[in-house]
């Protein structure tokens, strides 16, 4: 029963989630915590060891949520579950994308998806960034970590900085500030 939950979930995240990884965390989030697999507070660790492995985040996400679930076949099933819809849509698009790249109905279509993506990924952070700061025990804790996050977006994408450096700092940081 657990493998077709498992591939029923990450199936449903595969197939109804547009723009990446990011805009499928408010949706993966939604599905793992209906199931009992993870609790919000270990979804935002996932988030983080999902986004400092290599590959993307929905699979690495399925991987670890599989495993934890159902051992190595439920890592086999989430992960092929995540990708399933994205291999069975590149295939049907890219016979039809030659003939209709250039429609105005396609053009308009891919117009109306951008910002629906942003708007996805926006969610996703809210939701990460409250459950973050629900699962901190004290007021200060909180504090620090709007006051890290906000001078992360600074370096990241103001300032142009190396992302892994800037986890990689954070890590040391987090260990030296909430030890």
């Amino acid at each position: 029963m657990i493998f077709v939950q498992l591939f029923g979930a990450f199936f449903k995240i595969g197939m109804f989630t547009l723009g990446g990884g990011y805009a499928m965390l408010a949706l993966i989030r939604q599905e793992i915590v209906r199931y009992g697999w993870l609790t919000p507070a270990e979804f935002v660790d996932i988030i983080g060891i999902a986004e400092m492995t290599p590959g993307p985040i929905a699979v690495n996400a399925a991987t670890f949520v599989g495993f934890r679930s159902a051992g190595i076949g439920g890592a086999l099933v989430a992960s092929s579950a995540v990708v399933l819809p994205s291999l069975i849509s590149v295939i049907i698009v890219s016979r039809a994308w030659e003939k209709y790249k250039n429609s105005k109905t396609v053009q308009f279509m891919f117009g109306g998806l951008r910002p629906v993506v942003v708007g996805l990924v926006g969610a996703a952070a809210i939701q990460v960034g409250s459950s973050t700061l629900q699962v901190l025990s004290s007021m200060s804790q909180q504090a620090i970590t709007l006051v890290l996050a906000a001078v992360t977006f600074y370096l990241v994408a103001l300032r142009n900085w190396d992302p892994i450096k800037v986890l990689l700092g954070a890590a040391l940081l987090g260990l030296i500030l909430f030890r």
